[in-house]
C-alpha cells in the first residue's frame, strides 16, 4: 500500500476500480451518432420555430392589408354615396 495516498485517494481508487466492471464504455461512433442526432433535432426545431414565426408575421401582415383594404372600400362607398346625392341634387335642379 502506498503511504503517500490519503484515505480519500484510496476511496476514489477503490470506487473507480469497482465501478469499472459496471461501466461499459460505448463505442465512440455510437456516442457521436447520438450527439449528431441530438444536434440535428435541435437545428430542425429552431428552423421550424423560425418558420412558424415567419408564418405568424405573414398572417399579421395580411391582416393589416385586409384591414386597410376594408377601410379603402368603406371610403369609396361613402364617396359613391356622396356623388349619388350630389347628382340627385343636380338632376332635381334641372
Amino acid at each position: 500500500e502506498n503511504p503517500q495516498l490519503s484515505s480519500l485517494d484510496k476511496t476514489d481508487l477503490a470506487f473507480s476500480e469497482g465501478s469499472q466492471s459496471l461501466y461499459k464504455p460505448e463505442p465512440l461512433e455510437k456516442v457521436l451518432n447520438g450527439d449528431v442526432l441530438n444536434i440535428l433535432k435541435v437545428i430542425i426545431f429552431f428552423q421550424l420555430s423560425e418558420r412558424a414565426a415567419m408564418d405568424a408575421s405573414y398572417v399579421q401582415e395580411l391582416d393589416g392589408i385586409l384591414k386597410e383594404a376594408r377601410t379603402i372600400e368603406n371610403h369609396l362607398k361613402q364617396k359613391r354615396e356622396s356623388l349619388k346625392q350630389r347628382f340627385t341634387v343636380i338632376a332635381n335642379t334641372l
